[in-house]
């Protein structure tokens, strides 16, 4: 099913043509029985109940709506423009909200690819954009958000890890943008078939599921120290390269093999260590 524009004029139109046609019956009528003309009388009848079958034609639309109209089982169009219009007596119409709705998942509990049970939820901003795919190709288009919604966002929670220090891949935790882009892209796949466009995804849960909270809390400290350490070790090891260098360029202190160590070992101690390096003065020997 493809969205058309069903026939329509406009409505105030409809309903002068509606009260000169009432007019014109009960003139008719009254002319007919003062005449006693029966022919006037049935024209008059007649007259009327073309009225009042042209008053099931007329529609009001709100703002932000569209108006789905079939006919004896038949797709006759679609009503988007607001106000009120007349269009073809006797058909069955259906209203569509063309707004821009939000949808929170509930928190799901899914398995990362590491296998880690977590829990994530998510919020879909979405609108209808084709008001008969939403009626007629699903049965109701926004439990069918709903269902999808889950769906996709179980699909792309196992495709990451929650967390990851050692390099660059995507985690649902250091990556929620590019998470949440994937997320939108996967469910307008799904829910193309029901008119809807996605306007935006986001996350709005992540964390750990409560049996394993404590134990992968520790495992993020340990991890996010070692990532801190090596970091740390990197940086130690180029200042104490950038001291000894110093020291030879000026030629101010002439350094041995052994004095090297030694300076590189008190700068590597005192910039790697968690806690402040207490300084020891060497105020010289007893010999």
């Amino acid at each position: 099913m493809v969205e058309k524009g069903a026939w329509k004029i406009n409505g105030f139109l409809g309903l002068f043509i509606i009260v000169v046609l009432i007019v014109v019956a009960v003139i008719n009528f009254i002319s007919g029985i003062k005449a006693v003309e029966t022919f006037r009388i049935i024209l008059g009848i007649i007259i009327f109940l073309i009225a009042l079958i042209l008053t099931s034609g007329i529609l009001i639309v709100q703002p932000n709506q569209a108006k789905v109209l079939t006919f004896f089982g038949s797709y006759l169009g679609s009503i988007r423009n607001p106000g009120i219009w007349m269009t073809v007596p006797f058909v069955n119409s259906k209203k569509v909200s063309l707004k821009v709705r939000n949808f929170n998942s509930e928190k799901l509990k899914v398995n990362d690819v590491d296998g880690n049970p977590i829990e994530i939820a998510a919020v879909v901003v979405f609108k209808v954009i084709d008001s008969a795919k939403a009626v007629f190709d699903v049965d109701n288009y926004e439990q069918f958000v709903m269902i999808q919604s889950e769906t996709a966002l179980r699909h792309v929670a196992t495709k990451y890890p929650y967390d990851n220090f050692e390099d660059d891949a995507c985690s649902l935790r250091g990556n929620t943008e590019e998470v949440a882009n994937e997320l939108a892209s996967e469910l307008q796949n799904r829910l193309a078939v029901a008119g809807v466009e996605v306007v935006e995804t986001r996350l709005t849960h992540l964390a750990y599921a409560t049996e394993i909270a404590s134990a992968m809390l520790q495992r993020q400290q340990a991890n996010a120290i070692l990532a801190a350490r090596q970091k740390i070790v990197e940086g130690a090891v180029g200042m104490a390269q950038m001291a000894i260098a110093q020291l030879e360029k000026d030629g101010t202190i002439q350094l041995d093999e052994e004095r090297k160590m030694a300076v590189v070992n008190n700068l590597m101690v005192a910039i790697v260590s968690d806690r402040s390096a207490q300084p020891v003065i060497n105020t010289g020997t007893l010999y």
